[in-house]
């Protein structure tokens, strides 16, 4: 540990004895914790972020919206509304946040996308909206103890896990590591595309989940360069000479990587999470582009990032430039795809609201 994080021990020590007082209070019933008639996963983490929630609850999507009626709620970090809403076609990032955007963009006719800061609120006002509701998805709720979800979904960073992390301001952890055991499902996300059984063991020594717990592993699969809507595609060679990757997530080091290998000269203009980008932000990529010597470049964003532009006022600033995102995908790796199926589709299947079993 470095010599500045140590003069912050102080001050996360002080943090950690806060959240610990209000764990307590939810533990002896002082705070209240509710559960609800249907199934709620919820999907969440331990640290400040960069984890990937929104590709896990993509994924979950993915797997479930075939069979099953499905809502995401989120909070809707940075969105200039307050209450209860539900996303639809006039919908922007400044009503509903970037990451309920990027869902309803992406899945508007599969399901249903809501944000509210109270999720008790937002999961009855989704039950009384419809009743065939079969299941809420809870984005980033992990401290939101007010609500019980019926699975809670733990995510940790291969890269950067919970047990070898520090609070906050020591570190990225917004609450202590023994809270961990809450989880019914453990995910470690973002590792190699091959993974050792020795890796596996090494890291479930490191976690020691508890017996109630599943321990599943995850990669990041990305997918093919899309033009951010109102732009066009352009004409590439196959090894693009130089890309500018600008974006505002709280880990961007997977995206680099993955780039660097499609490119000779990769250019990385990093903004704060879930930043909303302003005119000079624009005006910064587009120079640090044109500055580049060489024809054959593009500027690359993130998905998540593309929602924040698509209706902003300053996207002009990026006009006739080559601008595109890549989408990525959850993948989990060999029986952990079929084990984690399972799981979470049997808690769906006996907890449905018109379930003969659950009832």
């Amino acid at each position: 540990m470095g010599f500045w994080k140590l003069l912050l021990l102080p001050f996360a020590s002080i943090y950690g004895l806060i959240i610990r007082i209000r764990h307590w209070l939810f533990n002896v019933n002082i705070l209240k914790s509710e559960s609800f008639d249907l199934p709620v996963i919820g999907v969440g983490n331990l640290s400040m972020g960069g984890t990937g929630k929104t590709p896990m609850v993509e994924y979950l999507i993915r797997l479930l919206s075939e069979e099953n009626k499905i809502a995401v709620l989120s909070r809707g970090y940075g969105r200039n509304t307050n209450g209860f809403l539900i996303a639809n076609q006039y919908s922007g990032h400044k009503d509903i946040g970037d990451e309920p955007m990027q869902y309803h963009n992406k899945f508007k006719n599969d399901i249903k996308v809501a944000v509210s800061e109270d999720r008790r609120i937002g999961i009855r006002n989704l039950m009384q909206d419809d009743e065939n509701l079969d299941v809420i998805l809870l984005d980033d709720c992990f401290q939101h103890r007010y609500v019980m979800p019926g699975i809670s979904i733990l995510l940790t960073d291969f890269h950067n896990l919970y047990m070898e992390d520090y609070l906050f301001p020591t570190g990225t952890l917004r609450d202590v590591v023994s809270e961990a055991k809450r989880a019914d499902i453990i995910i470690v996300t973002k590792t190699y595309k091959v993974l050792s059984p020795i890796t596996r063991r090494r890291i479930k020594g490191i976690l020691k989940p508890e017996a109630h717990q599943s321990l599943y592993f995850s990669y990041l699969e990305y997918g093919d360069l899309t033009p951010v809507p109102g732009f066009e595609a352009v004409k590439l060679k196959k090894k693009i000479n130089t890309i500018v990757l600008f974006c505002g997530i709280a880990n961007s080091y997977p995206f680099q990587e993955y780039l660097r290998d499609l490119c000779i000269d990769l250019l990385v203009i990093d903004f704060p999470d879930h930043h909303t980008y302003r005119k000079k932000d624009l005006q910064i990529v587009s120079q640090t582009y044109n500055d580049a010597f060489t024809q054959n470049k593009i500027i690359i964003t993130t998905e998540k990032d593309a929602m924040r532009l698509v209706k902003s006022e300053y996207i002009r600033e990026l006009d006739s430039l080559p601008l595109y995102y890549i989408p990525i995908e959850v993948k989990l790796h060999g029986l952990d795809k079929s084990n984690f199926s399972n799981q979470i589709g049997r808690y769906v299947r006996e907890n449905k609201r018109n379930s003969s079993i659950h009832s």
